[in-house]
């Protein structure tokens, strides 16, 4: 497998420029005649979905989900960030750029990062002319609030239901695109499997979720827009039906999967309350903006929070760092958090959680102010948990939320295939080690709206392709393996439903393995360990899982199982490109590998590189490449939010 990054020459500022100009060109009269297949229509999906045929190509959209508004996009709450410095602060794009990096704990590329910072004031004007309804101040400007990693205000907002209102602006979009014939829209679509003709990306199979019914479909170019893995770990803060099948499907053809054990934690969600629960809700990042966090500084105390004086409490985040406070990075947050109920300071039933107090800010701002901010996170949460922020803490406890790692991609993002391209949280190139609040957002449309438009005509123009049916070899023979994949899924299920188990059940076993040994704090000896007991639940899934029904229906129980059979596989590179990192970074802690304050300690010399996987057949153990980063503007250092 090789690994060229296509990085543009040139000083950082200049890449992107000089590589719009330098990329070759489809002339407007000719995209009609190329068909784009997206998987996908989030943000990224749906922004590069109408972005494409609005410069003419024939765009063909698949969703699994009945609209694409239902897509996971919705879920996103807190902003989106843009170097835009309305506040007049300090804020630029190269503190947007470094802030990035930082917070990534420079396992990043530079020239990413910095086109990144760019494009986002893009993004800003976009979605206002869309009529997304962000935030504004008395007079009429654009509002801004901090997120944590930075010091100035620059995420843009939508009170907390900021993905919700962005993505009705790039459904908008496509929406007209279908209307105008140019993109036609698959919905109840899964993708099976990428079809290859000659090493080039020219397809894929899709399960058509309502009837069964398999079906192959050809284009020029695939674009994968599928989302994160964090179902992985079962219970998380991602839709339930969000997965990893596209992307590992795509890594068993030759993608190369970079950074797999890259799995952000965020640090404000909901506590887990039950042995039942079937995933986990998040508290947006922005109530840090306004929330206090604590525990009792007595271990053990079970007083409830109105009960426990000032002097009592330990705003830890507060006196420990001093500059950021409350609004340090996700990883830093989530560490401490998990620290103090190590240390028996936890509240709640199962003394996993901390609180998430406004009492200060209500008393300084009134009700009616921090619930013109937050009032439908608060609704949310007095429905979940039957209490009311205005009047007691929140309770928060870090849980499985972004993934960094993703498809390898270059700086075109087109991963190790040719003609395939990954966008969004399905690729791994811009947050590094760890994911700054309110740039999943910015990154998705980034990729969709201003970035892989340019990619793809670049593809396109340099490579001459000739005319491809669904009907033809390759397809045929990936549509005769997905239904002999089906057939494996449903053949333990023979014999009746006694004595098997169900997906769920040894989905969770998965999920407790990767929570405990690759979750917020790994080391080595727990990391071998699960990659011992790893084929033990492979092998349990495959001998005893029950699916009733059959292929040629709805049926959820076969979706799932899928979905699951992929995740056990994927589970692998995760938890040994996490073995292999033997160095501390953002979300990654190796226990082994930490300062004497308890901070991520990296290994410059050693990891200061990305991680890519190569899939080398069933069976077999993959192979690690590397691809060094290389620092020319920023100088990587210890992290310090103090």
């Amino acid at each position: 497998m090789e690994l060229n990054a296509n990085i543009p020459s040139g000083p950082l500022a200049e890449k992107w420029d000089n590589h719009r100009f330098s990329s070759k060109l489809v002339n407007p009269a000719n995209r009609r005649k190329y068909r784009i297949i997206v998987v996908g229509t989030g943000l990224a999906g749906a922004s590069a979905s109408a972005t494409l045929a609005e410069q003419g190509y024939e765009v063909s959209t698949f969703c699994i989900q009945d609209s694409p508004r239902r897509a996971h996009s919705i879920a996103a709450q807190g902003g989106i960030n843009a170097a835009k410095n309305y506040q007049n602060d300090g804020d630029s794009i190269q503190r947007l750029f470094y802030d990035t990096i930082k917070g990534g704990d420079f396992r990043s590329r530079e020239a990413n990062v910095y086109r990144l910072a760019q494009v986002s004031n893009n993004i800003i004007d976009q979605c206002v002319a869309q009529g997304v309804p962000f935030a504004r101040e008395y007079g009429g400007t654009l509002a801004n609030r901090s997120f944590g990693g930075a010091q100035v205000s620059r995420t843009f907002y939508a009170r907390g239901q900021t993905g919700q209102q962005l993505l009705l602006g790039a459904y908008s979009a496509l929406s007209r695109q279908i209307k105008n014939g140019k993109v036609t829209m698959h919905t109840r679509q899964e993708m099976m499997d990428l079809v290859l003709v000659d090493g080039k990306a020219r397809g894929i199979v899709t399960r058509d979720i309502i009837s069964g019914k398999l079906s192959s479909h050809s284009a020029d170019a695939v674009i994968l827009a599928t989302g994160g893995y964090g179902n992985a770990y079962f219970l998380s803060t991602n839709a339930m039906a969000s997965n990893v099948t596209a992307a590992w499907r795509a890594h068993k053809k030759g993608a190369g999967f970079a950074n797999p054990c890259f799995v952000q934690i965020h640090p404000t969600c909901i506590p887990v309350h039950g042995h039942f629960q079937s995933k986990l809700t998040l508290m947006s990042e922005s109530l840090r903006n306004d929330g206090r966090v604590w525990v009792p500084k007595k271990p053990g105390d079970s007083r409830r929070p109105g009960s426990i004086p000032e002097e009592e409490r330990d705003y830890y985040l507060e006196s420990k760092y001093p500059s950021f406070g409350n609004l340090v990075p996700r990883d830093v947050a989530s560490r401490n958090a998990k620290e103090q109920c190590d240390e028996g300071k936890g509240v709640g039933t199962t003394n996993l959680a901390v609180y998430l107090d406004f009492a200060e800010a209500i008393q300084r701002d009134g009700k009616a102010t921090i619930l013109k901010k937050y009032g439908n996170l608060f609704q949310m949460y007095e429905k979940i948990t039957a209490s009311n922020p205005l009047h007691e803490p929140m309770m928060i406890y870090p849980a499985v939320h972004y993934t960094m790692g993703g498809l390898w991609v270059d700086y075109n993002l087109m991963t190790t295939i040719p003609g395939l391209f990954a966008i969004g949280e399905c690729n791994f190139s811009d947050h590094g080690a760890n994911r700054l609040g309110a740039s999943a957002l910015m990154q998705g449309l980034a990729d969709g709206y201003f970035i892989v438009g340019t990619c793809i005509a670049n593809y396109l123009g340099s490579n001459p392709l000739a005319t491809v049916e669904a009907s033809e070899q390759p397809f045929t023979e990936a549509l005769k393996q997905v239904q002999a994949n089906i057939a494996r899924l449903l053949k333990s299920s023979e014999g009746g439903p006694e004595g098997k188990l169900t997906v769920d059940e040894i989905h969770k076993e998965l999920g407790l393995l990767l929570w405990d040994h690759c979750g917020m704090a790994r080391n080595k000896e727990g990391l071998e360990k699960a990659l011992k007991e790893l084929p033990l639940i492979q092998k349990k899934f495959w001998d005893t899982v029950y699916i009733p029904g059959t292929g040629e229906e709805l049926n959820q129980s076969l979706e799932r199982a899928g979905r699951l059979a992929d995740f056990l596989e994927f589970a692998e590179i995760m938890i040994r490109d996490a073995l292999a990192r033997e160095e501390s970074c953002g979300c990654h802690l190796r226990e082994e590998s930490q300062t004497e304050e308890n901070e991520a300690k990296r290994d410059d010399a050693g990891y200061s590189h990305v991680s890519v996987w190569e899939h080398m057949g069933d069976g077999e153990e993959p192979t690690l490449h590397k691809e060094d980063l290389i620092f020319e503007n920023v100088t990587p250092s210890q992290r310090s939010y103090k």
